[in-house]
């Protein structure tokens, strides 16, 4: 069963930024700069987050990832935006 993510991340070097952000792509669908949703079963977090993890450096920069439940149940999600509207993202990934 896949479990929905919110991956958020504040790279502080450029370079380490992008790779992120490139990494991040593979994973998920982007809704800001440094925000991703992720509909991911247990072995693609574990192999993102394996990607991710020599990328990073762990003194300087932080990912953050938030369980928002399965994902094929949207009990008790709310996505509200202010300013440019939240759009519905397709879930397709193509690889």
């Amino acid at each position: 069963m896949r479990t929905r993510y919110l991956v958020s991340y504040d790279i502080c070097h450029p370079k380490r930024l992008r790779r992120v952000a490139k990494a991040m792509e593979g994973y998920g669908v982007r809704l800001q700069y440094s925000v991703f949703e992720c509909a991911l079963d247990e072995k693609r977090v574990n192999k993102m987050k394996a990607e991710l993890q020599p990328i990073l450096n762990h003194d300087e920069d932080q990912v953050l990832f938030v369980s928002l439940g399965p994902e094929d149940s949207s009990h008790g999600l709310r996505i509200e935006a202010m300013g440019l509207p939240y759009l519905a993202r397709s879930r397709v990934t193509i690889v």
